[in-house]
């Protein structure tokens, strides 16, 4: 029954992802499709008093209370177990190049890294990077579809969130497949105060700008997927209307 239950959820995903195809890939300079501002903006207001009243204390004490080693080892531990969602969305993308550099530094930090804890493959040219499915229909031309705002998670859009699902419904995220309960709350509680307290400076620079916080968060996530699908190079903007050229 679950299974069957799994299945059907798939199968309704990939009608969704289907449908994005018609949408052009676009690139973050050009005109944003946000039809759901209104509703954006009150979920981007929850999420951010959220993050002021337990997210961001919690990332502060973290980064107080531990050494920076223990960090360090909390965040390679988390980039090592995610390393093979990574690997299969190198296959997805027809990357061999990347999928072999990948697998050779999941074993790696595997096996020399006591699981992952130490990235000894960083040191052997071998360096880290995140490939997800949200890049992987980017890569097969899905266009991005509306921005979206996620309670809790932030800032998305309708094909990041398919790609997302397709995660969990495939069960290929690792906290969710190997946890169960209490344990599964504490080790993505851990895993997202981590990630948060990396994220503490780029903060600071948000609460000190002058302009709308939920456009800045909204440009500055879609031009970091941009760059993410395109594996930190993507193409030159063209600045110039081909219609009034030819005119």
């Amino acid at each position: 029954m679950r299974s069957n239950n799994r299945t059907g959820h798939f199968l309704l995903l990939l009608t969704v992802v289907l449908l994005l195809q018609a949408c052009a890939s676009r690139s973050p300079y050009e005109e944003v499709s946000d039809p759901l501002e209104p509703v954006n903006r009150v979920i981007y207001t929850f999420n951010d008093k959220l993050d002021r009243a337990v997210l961001k204390p919690a990332a502060k004490g973290y980064q107080k209370v531990l050494p920076k080693s223990v960090q360090s080892g909390v965040r390679n531990f988390f980039n090592n177990i995610y390393e093979p969602l990574t690997i299969i969305n190198n296959i997805l993308q027809g990357q061999p190049t990347h999928t072999f550099s990948n697998t050779t530094r999941f074993i790696f930090n595997t096996v020399f890294g006591i699981g992952g804890i130490m990235d000894v493959a960083s040191d052997w040219d071998l360096p880290h990077n995140q490939e997800d499915f949200g890049q992987t229909f980017g890569v097969w031309g899905f266009g991005e579809g509306w921005y979206l705002v996620l309670p809790v998670l932030g800032p998305s859009s309708v094909r990041d969130s398919a790609g997302l699902a397709t995660t969990f419904v495939l069960n290929l995220d690792p906290i969710a497949r190997y946890t169960e309960g209490y344990t599964k709350l504490a080790v993505y509680g851990l895993y997202f105060i981590s990630e948060r307290a990396d994220l503490l400076s780029a903060s600071k620079v948000l609460d000190a700008a002058a302009l709308d916080p939920y456009l800045q968060v909204r440009e500055s996530y879609r031009q970091k997927r941009w760059y993410d699908q395109h594996d930190g190079n993507p193409p030159e903007p063209d600045f110039f209307d081909d219609e009034l050229l030819d005119e």
